[in-house]
């Protein structure tokens, strides 16, 4: 007798299978793979960091000269392996869908060279990361301590380009970008939300940004800071409504301290301050300052428990 039971297992699996993929209107016939793969995925935005900042992100032997070289090769074949899983999402998305006359080849080919031209203000963007993670953080010794070492900068990498992905209309790889910064360093940012210039996240673990938060430019958060919604619209048949408008509006110079959780479309107004362990549901005015005594009292106007 075998010691497991290996071809009834294979045989419920395969049951399990075709009946997930018969109730979600999936592909029964033989073929290749329909999804993206996060393996890829992982691949790419690695590469896509040796481009953005090769002498620090790159490989350990690159030398200066042998730069540009660097980034034309790695870059060109980060694109076409990133061109091969934007076409697989489009390719399922038009599935899903019901689009048969897709111009799927085109429009991938398009949105990876969209993604190909944005990188250099992305660059931009993450070097206005880095330097208010380094003018914010006294423990920071050099720029280049911040971009090898900060959690926060490692999940703005991703955000950046996730996002990017997302205006492209690929959510599901924009997603899985986001997810595997995630998994690394417990920041959790939705590739939807829109993020200005000079982002800083300190230390970083626990936060979470919603997918329709809006942030301006020299926010700083801290830890376990979470920009969330405060409740969530249903329909006439009790199924959730995707995409309103639900989370935060932060304008620019706003700082938020550990442990905050700021709910609902609300907005903090520019160089607002708001402290540690904050339960917020109101609007705060332009300079205004948040204590834990007053988010309880807002929190309570609102009908929640700020426990």
């Amino acid at each position: 007798m075998a010691t497991f039971d290996i071809n009834g297992i294979v045989l419920a699996l395969q049951e399990a299978r075709l009946g997930w993929r018969q109730s979600q209107r999936r592909a029964s016939e033989p073929g290749g793979r329909e999804f993206p793969s996060r393996d890829a995925l992982s691949g790419i935005v690695e590469s896509i960091k040796g481009v953005l900042f090769p002498m620090r992100l790159g490989p350990p032997d690159l030398r200066q000269e042998s730069e540009d070289f660097h980034v034309a090769h790695a870059l060109d074949a980060a694109l076409h392996a990133l061109l091969k899983q934007v076409h697989l999402e489009l390719k399922y998305n038009a599935t899903l869908n019901g689009l048969t006359d897709s111009d799927i080849e085109g429009d991938a080919l398009r949105a990876t060279r969209a993604l190909a031209a944005s990188l250099p203000d992305i660059r931009t963007l993450l070097d206005s990361d880095v330097l208010a993670a380094f003018q914010g953080d006294p423990a920071a010794r050099s720029v280049d301590e911040v971009l090898l070492c900060y959690p926060g900068v490692l999940a703005m990498i991703h955000y950046r380009l996730a996002h990017r992905l997302y205006q492209l209309g690929l959510p599901l790889l924009a997603r899985i970008i986001s997810e595997l910064a995630h998994g690394a360093t417990g920041i959790d940012i939705h590739p939807g939300a829109q993020i200005g210039a000079s982002f800083f996240i300190d230390h970083g673990t626990g936060v979470v940004i919603g997918e329709t938060a809006v942030i301006g430019n020299r926010v700083r958060v801290y830890q376990a800071v979470t920009l969330g919604a405060k409740r969530f619209a249903t329909d006439s048949d009790g199924k959730l409504q995707k995409g309103l408008a639900r989370h935060p509006v932060v304008e620019d110079d706003v700082v938020i301290y550990a442990g905050a959780t700021i709910l609902g479309r609300i907005t903090l107004g520019k160089g607002a301050v708001i402290g540690g362990n904050v339960w917020l549901t109101h609007d705060v005015e332009a300079g205004g300052r948040i204590a834990q005594a007053q988010s309880r009292e807002g929190a309570q106007a609102n009908g929640i428990a700020a426990s």
